[in-house]
């Protein structure tokens, strides 16, 4: 029963010390906030888009298909986005590295979509989602997820 006791005040300091560590988050208003500020962009331009926002698993908070885009960019915009998580990058750098002297080994990548309009989203300097968006051409798609970025 001591060696038990003893093990707890041993312990105790830790978990206090776990529980006061915390790691900046992405929210369901910060989504809503950067796809508004995507929006709003897509809308002043006169493009309509599919904007996908994910959590730092890959997990989707928000989705808005504008009217009129087609559906197959719904799957494409979570592509771009789960890339952008995935990779902690752009989804450009690997468009830029698939028109590189062998850079077709990029699509061999798990997850990796070499589309513009793929971002991630950092917090502190820590990644806390990314931004995927889809249905013009994909320097288009990256000017919107640049300004909902911008919003945030």
């Amino acid at each position: 029963m001591k060696k038990l006791i003893l093990s707890l005040l041993l312990l105790a300091p830790l978990f206090a010390l776990a529980q006061n560590q915390t790691k900046p988050y992405l929210n369901l208003e910060d989504a809503q906030r950067i796809t508004a500020a995507a929006t709003e962009k897509a809308k002043a331009e006169g493009w309509n888009v599919v904007i996908a926002i994910l959590d730092d698993g890959g997990h989707l908070l928000s989705l808005q298909r504008m009217d009129g885009v087609q559906i197959g960019s719904v799957e494409v915009a979570l592509a771009k986005a789960k890339s952008a998580v995935y990779f902690k990058r752009p989804t450009k750098v690997f468009e830029d590295a698939m028109k590189a002297e062998g850079g077709g080994r990029i699509a061999t990548l798990p997850n990796a979509v070499a589309i513009e309009g793929g971002l991630p989203i950092f917090k502190d300097g820590v990644i806390v989602g990314s931004i995927g968006v889809s249905g013009v051409t994909s320097a288009q798609d990256g000017i919107i997820a640049a300004a909902g970025i911008a919003g945030y």
